[in-house]
């Protein structure tokens, strides 16, 4: 019989998975579920970058409006998946729309991927600081008509958001009670980890077969040279277009994890600040590298929760009273982490082999 041969590759990817699969218990058991919830929450941040990543990333198309995508799978599935629509449209729908997740799911990501591909459209000829201050104007504007959609008819009920949205549902479980599985009690948080989990694998999936691929090396093309690209036969246009929308459907489908897993949708959840952050993930983890990333998405969501939680012990350790304000003192190490990572290591924390190198090409040249 042939023997099987194991790598370190494959001992440390087991290792990796089994760890990662025991890693709501772990933290469920040393921090507190609440942690666990805020793992979940990270792995939305992460979905979220990887499709900015595509845009900034692979196409280097600056996008500060990228929240907008977020909000429209949201609003796509709170609208559809909850009894909200009886207010508005009573005749129609006197008990609400009530559709299944993984219906509302590709239709979120197809509408999502339309307002990409709207955004994308009159923004073709803009480049740097001019594309990134119409992108911001847009996704300003999609959150300014959630807040104030509630008139004449009342579809987003305007800033008091949506709420008693259904949870997801998966072969007919709902996810938002505690269930057993082979014996083993999985709380909801639980749950949601493992079904956010296999979607953050996915979006990994799909990203790096894109990156892979002839229409990621054209998108890098693009971003390398916009002209060089043209004059060697890429359609800019249809590419860059692509991209926008390919960003904003992965946009779309986390909106509608976010939307299924809180309840409760409002335009607050979709501020000017959310769009900064995950576009910090991106270039605080290193454009274009999946890996980088993915650290910075896990950095730049779990590292505000632990100086939320440490602020105050520490001054009161110190000081025997609150001195700073927690928020302030939390907004000020969280900036000035950044700056120091921004200044020493400017290609990000785990870059991309080609961002690397131009960087070193750069600080040689005279």
């Amino acid at each position: 019989m042939k023997k099987l041969k194991f790598s370190k590759q494959h001992v440390l990817f087991s290792v990796l998975f089994v760890s990662v699969m025991l890693l709501p218990f772990a933290t469920d058991a040393l921090l507190g579920r609440g942690w666990v919830r805020i793992v979940d929450f990270a792995m939305l941040y992460i979905m979220l970058a990887l499709g900015l990543n595509i845009v900034v990333g692979y196409a280097g198309l600056l996008d500060l409006g990228y929240i907008a995508f977020f909000a429209v799978g949201a609003y796509c599935y709170a609208l559809t998946g909850s009894p909200h629509l009886a207010l508005a449209f009573p005749l129609l729908f006197p008990d609400g729309l009530h559709l299944s997740f993984w219906i509302v799911l590709p239709l979120a990501a197809l509408l999502a991927g339309g307002f990409g591909a709207l955004l994308g459209a009159p923004t073709l000829r803009l480049r740097g600081d001019y594309l990134a201050i119409v992108t911001l104007g847009f996704g300003e504007i999609i959150r300014i008509f959630m807040n104030n959609l509630n008139a004449p008819i009342n579809l987003t009920n305007g800033p008091q958001g949506i709420s008693r949205i259904d949870p997801v549902s998966v072969a007919g479980v709902a996810l938002n009670t505690t269930q057993q599985v082979f014996g083993i009690e999985l709380p909801s948080v639980h749950l949601y980890f493992y079904l956010f989990l296999s979607f953050t694998a996915l979006v990994v999936f799909v990203s790096r077969r894109l990156e892979k691929s002839r229409i990621g090396r054209a998108w890098m093309a693009i971003r390398e040279d916009e002209i060089a690209a043209s004059a060697m036969g890429i359609n800019t246009r249809n590419l860059k277009l692509l991209a926008f929308a390919m960003g904003a459907a992965f946009g779309g489908v986390s909106g509608t994890l976010f939307a299924g897993f809180q309840g409760f949708v409002s335009p607050e959840s979709f501020s000017l600040m959310e769009s900064v952050m995950v576009l910090c993930m991106v270039v605080l983890g290193g454009m274009g590298n999946i890996y980088g990333v993915i650290l910075g998405g896990l950095l730049l969501a779990l590292l505000p929760e632990v100086l939320r939680h440490s602020v105050v012990p520490l001054q009161q350790a110190l000081f025997g009273r609150i001195v700073i304000d927690p928020e302030s003192l939390r907004m000020l190490l969280f900036g000035t982490a950044l700056i120091a990572v921004m200044l020493y290591r400017p290609a990000g924390l785990w870059p991309s082999g080609v961002r690397r190198r131009e960087l070193e090409s750069d600080e040689v040249a005279p």
